[in-house]
């Protein structure tokens, strides 16, 4: 046998064993136009309102603050099939402007028709559940239309002109062909209060937008009317809601007759005075008018 000396077994050992061969690198594939698409489409139907309105730069979120009072009043729609008009597509005739909102909406609701009514030719926005008219919003025919085509909305969005003239009329023509359970929203509200929209300086002047919507505030009451012979309108008996946010109104829709106790715990003033709201007018006890708990 032959004997081999320390330096000589480390060496024969290092022989013998030798390391694994290295892998071979394997470059990382990149994703194919088709998985980003359908990473693209994952992100995008995971967004907040809010989140939406950032991606596609709708004024809707930074220069406004609505998106997070739409979330709040159409989440329970997110899911569902149901037709979304809005009035006013934005952007003017500038393409990369235009219909940001109407493609926020596209993504926060999946599977709704998404419907822009604009005064300009907006159909080069025209793709998939996005579909663009041309019309004036006080022309009752384009509506006729956009409702026979398109289905009548859930969600209506008036965000147009903001003169207050053109925001009452809409609403007249819009509000009563919707169904129970609707939305009606009108943006920008801040022009009843310019008379360069066609607002007035007086906040309690009559004709505004706001004060139609202070209108529909005391209709949700009209029950409770003391007014001889007092007819309630069609609005006093279809809102069922309405919401006053900074510059933004949202309005329920469904049925308003939920009955009143007037007879009951309001009689004894309603004909002890010639007006029980006036400045001191007062019962035959002497007490100051009122409504008392």
């Amino acid at each position: 046998m032959v004997s081999l000396s320390p330096r000589r077994l480390v060496s024969a050992a290092r022989r013998r064993v030798r390391p694994p061969a290295a892998e071979p690198v394997v470059p990382s594939a990149e994703p194919t136009p088709e998985q980003r698409r359908r990473e693209r489409r994952r992100r995008l139907r995971a967004m907040s309102l809010t989140e939406l309105a950032e991606e596609f730069g709708t004024d809707k979120w930074g220069v406004h603050r609505y998106t997070p009072h739409y979330q709040r009043h159409l989440e329970h729609l997110r899911r569902r099939e149901f037709t979304l008009l809005e009035i006013g597509v934005g952007g003017y005739t500038r393409r990369k402007r235009s219909g940001a909102s109407l493609k926020m909406w596209r993504w926060f609701f999946p599977r709704a028709t998404i419907v822009g009514l604009d005064i300009e030719d907006k159909s080069f926005i025209d793709q998939g559940p996005i579909v663009t008219y041309r019309g004036d919003q006080t022309d009752p025919d384009v509506f006729r239309r956009i409702f026979e085509e398109r289905g009548v909305p859930m969600v209506v969005v008036d965000d147009g002109s903001h003169v207050p003239a053109h925001v009452r009329e809409t609403f007249a023509i819009v509000f009563p062909l919707l169904p129970d359970g609707a939305i009606y929203c009108i943006e920008d509200t801040q022009t009843s209060y310019w008379p360069a929209w066609g607002g007035q300086l007086d906040p309690r002047a009559r004709g505004t937008s706001m004060d139609m919507v202070k209108d529909l505030v005391d209709g949700l009451n009209h029950e409770e009317l003391l007014v001889e012979g007092y007819e309630p309108s069609y609005t006093d008996t279809h809102v069922r809601a309405v919401h006053c946010y900074h510059n933004l109104v949202v309005i329920e829709k469904g049925e308003n007759r939920e009955g009143t106790n007037r007879d009951a715990s309001a009689g004894h003033f309603h004909g002890t005075s010639p007006d029980p709201a006036a400045p001191g007018g007062s019962d035959p006890s002497g007490a100051t008018s009122g409504v008392t708990s």
